[in-house]
């Protein structure tokens, strides 16, 4: 087993993780970044999602570095794909056109550009990367983490000691395995005060995940997949707040969870809503020449939202994992097989065959993603817990935004719960746009280990906003910073947090490195 020793370990290499080490290594520390698949990333690369933003996006509500990495995605784009002159002298280029997203473009667009964000520290050696490279054990003594061990072979183990230890996994697997303390799934009424909260508790009641896939379209072609084991299930499988199956083209109404809509594949006829340009990444007519076979779409879907059981949580075994990501996966390419074969078309036939899996795009074999897109973590018990009163428009009436004099940053959307694991229940809270208190970073006993994604203090029904990519960036950008700081002024992040001399001096350190921490005043007049 190699051992090695660092500044800074960031265990998961998701968006959170990515900036957190940008962050630290541009304060001058050394940083290891360790991360399960192939692809550092997260929600941007490995689990294929493009950025789910506000409106505010193109110039405000994020830190300078994720503005800076939107702008490279498009740079990309120009500098290396051969668009028209209107994409091409186009600001606000949108490479896909999906209409969920500003800035729907490939996954490994988003990987290119991440690593050349990285090249600098890479190069020089102020950060090492370790892929496919899973956290597997971690040595604790008092409040301290001492090391984590990542790897799954024996030969190929790591075991990294550092000063600093931020947990960049998509479940919080960090927490875990450190004995940090944490919840998981929903809490309750009582215990948040919260109007949407469940009247008891219940860890396992956790927000679906997606096992997004590539697809595209090619008329007159088939490219039917082998008949999914799972088929039959979820052909028939019919969610307890819909009277319709999962595979069709009904689902819940993001305006109206309480009712369901009607979609349609294609954007005919018209007045419908299209789920094919939803999440669409790839749209010939930016090209100046053919280029791709045919416009190509990821499948995020309700249609591919598996929650039948969780996938961490009190009880759930790591082969129990294992056993329901596969089933997640099986979901997917039902829904595939659904679609090439049965999807009731407007003419009245059904099935398009000529829909392919488009595995190159996701730089896998079958056509689905690296990684599953995961909602909802495990959330530390912090000294602030965001709640549902935090956020919420209707609850937070003509007070406005929620400022916090601590703020780490800031961010916009509405808390969006997709079904869970038990109740399936589902809602779509309007927001004001929201800080990111100081507070939520910090947990309450162990002293050098800090969440940098969705693993922070709130509630479930509060992760339903914090979750999403410029909000989990600026997560981590500022848990990177507080570890580089932290490390410079020899104080614990909880010292920053408590005295008034530190904690001015950190939050004068985001600030000089471009983190937006208030949201100017009159922004919630523009809703």
């Amino acid at each position: 087993m190699q051992e090695w020793q660092t500044d800074i370990a960031v265990i998961g290499g998701g968006t959170g993780g990515v900036a957190a080490a940008l962050a630290a290594a541009k304060e001058g520390y050394r940083v290891v970044v360790t991360e399960e698949t192939d692809w550092p990333g997260g929600q941007l690369t490995s689990q294929a999602v493009p950025p789910d933003e506000h409106r505010w996006i193109e110039s405000s509500g994020a830190t300078a570095s994720y503005l800076e990495f939107r702008e490279r995605v498009r740079r990309y784009y120009r500098d290396n794909y051969p668009l028209t002159d209107a994409a091409a002298s186009n600001p606000t280029l949108n490479p896909g056109g999906g209409w969920v997203s500003r800035l729907a473009h490939e996954p490994k667009v988003a990987l290119r550009v991440l690593q050349d964000m990285l090249a600098p520290y890479l190069h020089s050696g102020r950060i090492r990367l370790l892929t496919g490279a899973a956290a597997i054990s971690a040595e604790t003594e008092g409040d301290r983490v001492l090391s984590v061990t990542v790897g799954a072979e024996a030969r190929k183990r790591v075991r990294i000691t550092a000063d600093y230890f931020l947990d960049g996994t998509d479940c919080g697997d960090l927490l875990e395995l450190t004995g940090t303390e944490y919840v998981t799934g929903a809490e309750s009424r009582a215990d948040t005060g919260e109007p949407h909260a469940l009247e008891q508790a219940d860890p396992l009641d956790m927000q679906s995940i997606t096992w997004v896939g590539a697809v595209d379209y090619i008329e007159g072609g088939d490219f039917t997949i082998p008949r999914p084991a799972a088929y039959d299930f979820w052909k028939t499988f019919v969610p307890d707040f819909s009277e319709f199956p999962i595979l069709s083209w009904y689902a819940t109404d993001s305006n109206d969870t309480t009712k369901t809509k009607e979609f349609t594949l294609f954007p005919v006829p018209e007045g419908t809503t299209p789920l094919w340009t939803y999440r669409r990444i790839v749209n010939p007519g930016i090209f100046r020449i053919p280029l791709f076979d045919g416009p190509a779409t990821l499948l995020n879907w309700a249609q591919n939202d598996y929650y039948t059981l969780p996938i961490i949580g009190p009880g759930v075994t790591a082969g129990e994992r294992l056993d329901r990501l596969e089933e997640s996966r099986q979901l997917t390419l039902s829904l595939v097989y659904w679609l090439q074969t049965e999807a009731p078309r407007p003419d009245g036939g059904a099935g398009w065959p000529g829909i392919r899996l488009r595995g190159d795009l996701l730089g896998t074999e079958d056509g689905l993603a690296k990684a599953p897109y995961i909602r909802e973590s495990r959330r530390i018990k912090a000294l602030y817990t965001v709640t549902e009163h935090d956020v919420s428009r209707e609850l937070r009436g003509e007070r406005g935004i929620k400022r916090y004099e601590d703020s780490v940053g800031v961010g916009s959307y509405s808390l969006d719960l997709h079904p869970t694991t038990v109740s399936q229940r589902t809602f779509y809270i309007p927001n004001y746009p929201y800080e990111i208190p100081l507070g939520s970073l910090i947990p309450e006993r162990v002293v050098n280990l800090l969440p940098a994604c969705k693993n922070i203090g709130t509630t479930q029904i509060a992760n339903g906003c914090y979750r999403l990519h410029p909000t989990e960036w600026n997560i981590g950008e500022s848990a990177g910073l507080l570890a580089a700081y932290s490390l410079r002024a020899g104080v614990s992040p909880r010292g920053v947090h408590d005295g008034p001399e530190h904690r001015g001096a950190y939050l004068a350190l985001l600030e000089r490195c471009g983190v937006q921490r208030h949201w100017p005043e009159g922004t919630e007049d523009e809703l």
